[in-house]
């Protein structure tokens, strides 16, 4: 069983910051990718950023230069700094990681933290 908790959303100003942190626990032998999604009302669940065990990046286009995702191997925990905020970020964001748990290949999503952003 793993368990992933996340932290750091909230409601922030057009032009603001937030950083969200999840932190996965549990059954984990290892973990390949990391990332960030997001779901608006009435939307599909979109990627944001993903980060490999290695350190290479993915962004969405509507997020390149102003989100960041970075990871902490030895905290099993992935970041997303996300500055100049717009209304159109508004949504539920959920982590994800991808990798060996409990002897098995794998996904597992967190609970999802709301970010909402006021013009």
């Amino acid at each position: 069983q793993v368990q992933l908790v996340e932290s750091g959303g909230g409601l922030v100003q057009a032009g603001g910051s937030l950083r969200l942190s999840c932190a996965a626990s549990g059954s984990i032998f290892s973990i390949n990718d990391m990332g960030w999604y997001r779901q608006a009302p009435g939307k599909q669940r979109e990627l944001v950023a993903t980060i490999t065990s290695g350190g290479s990046t993915n962004y969405a286009d509507s997020v390149k230069g102003r989100f960041t995702i970075s990871r902490d191997n030895d905290k099993n925990t992935v970041y997303l700094q996300m500055n100049s905020l717009k209304p159109e970020d508004t949504a539920v964001y959920y982590c994800n990681v991808r990798g060996k748990f409990a002897g098995s290949w794998g996904d597992y999503w967190g609970q999802g933290t709301q970010v909402t952003v006021s013009s």
